[in-house]
């Protein structure tokens, strides 16, 4: 078995295929996870706890932990693995015991502080939300420290390719989270999920520990502050840690804001928020992963116009997608949401207040889908203080949006104020990336555009005129009723926007029928026999 999770993959379309699957595997999961939640408490007060409890310990998790990690860990360790593997592993223990000491000083101050930083963080719960809040945040406190070192497992099993058994790790710490609320919140009540969460940590890294020894771990209580490659990680955590602190504080303040609007308020936030996550995944971020290497290698070497052609190109390419699931987003809602969340405790009422709140989110679906691939492109050319400086003023807007769009519009409000902010980063990076490039062929874009909006227009009118008649034929008060309705209308508005772009001879439509065609005829025509080392994974 351990020799099965411990095979290197050899290719990097092997590696993508893994870690795509993975990825997406792990947010179906953390939908039914959604469900389960929302099927027990419903968008109410005990719901709005967990996600505020949940704040903290996150926020040390991604400011400490993924800072370093990706910033600077992985390739350190992937250098020196190949010059001195002793090295490797000193690095390791190091980063291991330094990130550990940090995480239990911080978390030992703040656990005594959760009171007094909970009444802060959220300021409109009631005397025993608070009390709940309090407590869930200290059991959490645990997962930043456990989650630490698995991340720093997970970056040595990532320079080793190893990467079926990482890609694993997110689906266990989710079902980590399901098991405490199917079977520890009956018996605890909401600390159950609590529970969940550290078991799920306890998951994350457990399933990885066999391979890490096997590779050739040993444990060793250093601490080398003035190690050259420990100096060298630490130093670049500055920049990536002050990128992530501004999506952390977008976050904070977003918290704040809901708690003082009502009860559920926090959690139908956050559950829409989830639900408008997965085609940004799926689709923004996996094109900037993709995209990345080239944008590097390209800027390494100085080939400005070839880079603006692969940049412009993913940029199109990201828009022909995203764009026909923003429609769907906007017009079917209600129906994704009280497909995906509406059971239990989950009433109607809960599904009209998170669907309109999924529709302002839906707004900046292009934005969000944008900003990791021009982040990247900045990245690429070596500067990673605009993004930061950027999403600083992005945050500024949200909260001051959010602040004036709460009072009119309520927690709907906050999603509307985070599109605004994203719209309004995704135009600073635009016009800032055009200035160190040149141009971004926006005439070519343009023409794309054009097409896109024609037929989007045309999906949407479809998928209007379907989803009203087909209300009255289907029962609406059932589950079968409402997704029948949502599925015939979404799948048909697609298959109208894949016919009209086609049409209008859209290039992005052609290259992915070409892409698909390509992908079959190369299934059906290769044998095991003709399958070489590179291919497999």
């Amino acid at each position: 078995m351990i020799n099965l999770f411990s095979n290197q993959t050899k290719t990097i379309t092997g590696a993508a295929i893994i870690l795509g699957a993975a990825s997406f595997a792990s947010r179906l999961i953390g939908i039914f996870r959604d469900r389960i939640f929302a099927h027990i408490f419903g968008a109410g007060a005990e719901l709005d706890v967990y996600f505020a409890a949940f704040r903290v310990p996150d926020l040390i998790y991604n400011l400490i932990i993924v800072g370093a990690l990706s910033a600077g860990f992985i390739p350190v360790f992937t250098k020196l693995l190949a010059k001195d593997k002793k090295e490797a592993w000193l690095v390791t223990n190091g980063i291991i015991n330094i990130l550990g000491l940090i995480i239990i000083l911080l978390t030992a101050i703040l656990y005594y502080f959760t009171p007094q930083i909970t009444r802060l963080l959220v300021p409109g719960f009631t005397e025993p939300q608070l009390t709940a809040t309090i407590s869930l945040t200290r059991i959490m406190f645990l997962s930043p420290l456990i989650l630490g070192l698995s991340s720093v497992v997970s970056g040595v099993l990532q320079s080793y390719r190893c990467f079926l058994l990482y890609a694993l790790t997110p689906i266990l710490y989710n079902l980590g989270i399901i098991f405490g609320a199917l079977f520890l919140v009956p018996r605890y009540g909401l600390k159950g999920l609590a529970y969940g969460v550290v078991i799920g940590a306890l998951l994350h890294l457990g399933a990885q520990l066999p391979v890490f020894f096997k590779y050739g771990f040993r444990y060793k209580p250093t601490l080398p502050f003035k190690n050259k490659n420990i100096k060298e990680i630490l130093g670049t955590m500055i920049p990536r840690t002050l990128g992530l602190a501004t999506t952390q504080l977008n976050l904070t303040v977003i918290t704040f804001l809901a708690s003082t609007i009502g009860a559920g308020s926090v959690a139908v936030f956050n559950l829409a928020n989830n639900i408008q996550h997965f085609p940004i995944g799926i689709i923004g971020i996996s094109f900037a992963i993709a995209a990345f290497p080239t944008l590097s290698q390209l800027a390494g070497e100085d080939n400005m116009k070839q880079l603006t052609e692969s940049l412009t190109h993913t940029i199109r390419q990201i828009i022909f997608f995203i764009t026909p699931l923003t429609i769907i987003f906007l017009l079917l809602r209600a129906q994704i949401v009280r497909v995906l969340l509406g059971s239990g405790n989950f009433s109607w009422s809960d599904t009209i207040l998170t669907s309109n709140t999924l529709a302002f989110f839906a707004l900046s679906l292009g934005a969000q889908s944008l900003i990791p691939l021009l982040v990247r492109a900045f990245f690429a050319l070596k500067d990673t203080w605009t993004p930061f400086l950027i999403g600083l003023i992005g945050s500024l807007i949200n909260i001051i949006a959010g602040l004036y769009l709460k009072e009119k519009l309520g927690i709907s409000g906050l999603a509307l104020a985070f599109s605004f902010s994203m719209t309004v980063q995704v135009a600073f990076l635009w016009f800032l990336l055009r200035q160190k490039t040149g141009s971004l062929n926006e005439s070519a874009m343009l023409q794309s555009i054009n097409k896109i909006s024609v037929a989007t227009i045309v999906m949407a009118l479809f998928v209007q005129l379907i989803k009203t008649p087909l209300a009255n034929i289907v029962d609406m008060n059932k589950l079968w009723g409402i997704m029948t309705q949502g599925a015939a209308a979404g799948i048909a508005g697609l298959l109208i926007y894949a016919l009209i772009c086609k049409l209008l001879n859209l290039e992005e439509m052609n290259q992915f029928q070409a892409s698909l065609k390509h992908k079959f005829v190369k299934l059906t025509h290769i044998t095991r026999g003709e399958i070489t080392e590179a291919d497999e994974i």
